[in-house]
């Protein structure tokens, strides 16, 4: 007899995601600070690498991954200006943890967080997105750290 293929599907909480920093609580970003368009995340590079031999391959593993993370904050709340502020004075943020839309996945604990860039802000009264991109370092293949 072949098993149920039906997997519970979860839920999604458009409110959940969040980024928390450690040593800058008053730049958390929470739903209530946030346009439509919420929190979005990418890690770039490669876990790992494979270097060419002559007959194939080696694997390499890294040790981290780039992080981004764009919040679309509502330009009209006061952690906008926060943002702006912080960036003018210092823009390196230490570490934070960003929190999925969903208790299904795990947070990522962010390390040498800082405010990449503010793309474009559109002062038409159209939009109510202020994006700031933070950017940091994403641990992974932990088992290189055991150097037994």
């Amino acid at each position: 007899m072949a098993s149920n293929p039906l997997v519970d599907q979860g839920t999604l909480n458009r409110i959940r995601a969040s980024v928390e920093f450690t040593d800058f609580p008053e730049l958390n970003v929470t739903s209530s600070y946030l346009a439509k368009a919420g929190i979005s995340m990418r890690l770039t590079g490669e876990s790992v690498e494979y270097l060419p031999t002559m007959t194939g391959a080696v694997t390499s593993p890294n040790a981290y991954l780039m992080i981004e993370a764009e919040c679309h904050i509502a330009k009209s709340t006061p952690l906008s200006d926060a943002f702006k502020t912080q960036m003018e004075a210092k823009s390196t943020l230490g570490n934070c943890t960003i929190t999925p839309d969903t208790s299904a996945l795990g947070v990522y604990q962010v390390l040498n967080c800082s405010i990449s860039s503010v793309p474009d802000v559109n002062f038409a009264g159209d939009s109510p997105d202020y994006t700031v991109i933070i950017r940091g370092y994403y641990l992974v293949n932990a088992f290189l750290f055991d150097l037994n």
